[in-house]
């Protein structure tokens, strides 16, 4: 009955998404709510899945030469209005600071909600000359956007991010790093989180505001619906004129510098519950798994039980596995079902019998299959387990992303697409700023990007007929 009634808390997928989302966030203890509205407290659980896509990521900044560094977070009035494309944009979602103590400030300062501004003020008093570049720094921290409406992990006034920011002597400098951190993304969220993603240009529309080009990856979640997963952007010299940002150059004359930002953030964790998650909770990729594998003890009261589930332990923590083991005074049942709402990937069933045998059993959290094993070989078959694990479940989200993914060719598949399906439909756009806030208001889609990899489905654009420019990815979002 325990495992029944645990399962059953979490409404299924098919029944409201929405509703089953919210409930593996809470029922999975990532977070709880805050009394401050629109602020979410992250519980160890999901504090534990950001360490990690924390870890991961640093070590492949750290591998392209970022640096780490961390800025204040109050930002003056008048310097964040020294871009004007750039506060214009943040304006809505500003919270600003009038007072300190008890006295009212002589200038308003607002709550990060990025760090542009700070980092412009500092790199003018920071490069000089060109041997000063490039400057490739990234802060982890957390922003503030008043959001009007909320959701765990996918919109918070209050979030954790990482943001890069970087200053280049040149265009195609600043270029190349754009690029060059948005494959970060992309490479990171294939090979460490298991979802696989569009790469591309946003439009002018959806840029950034104040750069030049922005630039996504974007994911599709079980729902059909996309979300974007990390961007980056070139800022081209805009804020280096703004702030004053020059540098010598080889050639004595003073120069602009061309800058660069990019982020993720806790958001992903929302993609990683929306992209993997079935209708019993959690389902991890072992990169991202803060447990990997749990040891679960049958008939613990057992002579020789917790002693052969502790030597198991101890051995796979010894292979470098990242393991627990669950010795809590519950039914078996229950612990089963735990296990596959809080996402691990293994789950290990050792009892009497099991020892007798001198076996174990291993079972997948992804397919539920399960496996028997000699207890001397469960380390290196849990490890190989796991890699396997992670592939298939790569393998599983991509085939999810390209049976989602459809094409129309006029008008009519467009409207049809929408109507009929759900996930990302490809489409012919004239370029027309127009167009896109027509589609926008009659489909209630948005342009998600315009990839890299581009192909020709018919000679014009979906919206006005007039001749094509680009091929689009559309979709509702998150």
């Amino acid at each position: 009955m325990a495992e029944k009634k645990l399962v059953a808390e979490i409404t299924s997928m098919s029944e409201d998404f929405t509703q089953w989302y919210t409930d593996v966030v809470l029922k999975a203890g990532l977070i709880s709510y805050s009394n401050i509205k629109g602020c979410m407290v992250i519980k160890p659980a999901g504090y534990a899945i950001w360490e990690l896509i924390q870890q991961h990521l640093d070590a492949r900044f750290k591998a392209v030469g970022v640096q780490n560094c961390y800025q204040p977070m109050f930002i003056p009035e008048s310097l964040l209005q020294k871009e004007k494309d750039h506060v214009e944009g943040f304006a809505p979602e500003v919270a600003w600071v009038t007072h300190g103590g008890l006295e009212e400030l002589t200038e308003r300062y607002c709550v990060r909600p990025t760090s542009e501004t700070l980092f412009c003020d500092y790199y003018k008093g920071e490069i000089h000359s060109y041997k000063d570049l490039p400057q490739v720094l990234n802060q982890w921290c957390s922003v503030v956007r008043w959001e009007k409406e909320t959701r765990p992990f996918l919109r918070s006034r209050e979030f954790l991010w990482q943001e890069g920011h970087t200053a280049h002597a040149t265009a195609e400098d600043a270029e190349a790093r754009t690029q060059q951190m948005l494959q970060v993304y992309a490479d990171f969220l294939a090979e460490d989180m298991a979802i696989p993603t569009i790469k591309g240009r946003k439009t002018e529309k959806e840029k950034f505001a104040g750069a030049i080009a922005t630039y996504s990856v974007e994911a599709l979640m079980h729902d059909g619906r996309g979300l974007q997963a990390g961007t980056s952007h070139d800022f081209g010299d805009g804020f280096a004129k703004a702030f004053g940002i020059q540098y010598a150059g080889k050639d004595n004359q003073l120069h602009y510098v061309h800058q660069t930002s990019w982020g993720v953030s806790t958001r992903m964790i929302g993609a990683l519950i929306m992209v993997h998650g079935d209708d019993s909770g959690l389902v991890l990729p072992p990169k991202i798994a803060p447990t990997q594998v749990v040891v679960i003890p049958i008939r613990q009261n057992a002579e020789g039980v917790m002693d052969a589930a502790t030597g198991l332990k101890e051995a796979l923590t010894a292979a470098r596995l990242r393991v627990s083991l669950d010795d809590s005074d519950r039914s078996p049942g229950y612990k089963f079902a735990e296990q596959e709402m809080r996402g691990f990937p293994v789950r290990i069933e050792l009892g009497p019998k099991d020892i007798e045998a001198g076996q174990c059993v291993l079972v997948r959290r992804d397919t539920r299959e399960k496996t028997e094993c000699p207890i001397s070989e469960a380390p290196a078959k849990v490890a190989a387990m796991l890699e396997q694990i992670q592939a298939d479940m790569l393998a599983r989200a991509q085939a999810h992303l390209d049976s989602h993914t459809f094409r129309a060719a006029n008008k009519e598949e467009f409207e049809a697409a929408f109507a009929e399906t759900k996930g990302f439909v490809k489409a012919m756009w004239c370029g027309d700023r127009a167009c896109e806030e027509q589609i926008k208001e009659q489909y209630s889609v948005t342009s998600r990007n315009i990839p890299f990899e581009q192909e020709h489905l018919a000679d014009t654009c979906v919206c006005c007929g007039k001749p094509a420019k680009h091929m689009v990815y559309w979709g509702r979002a998150y």
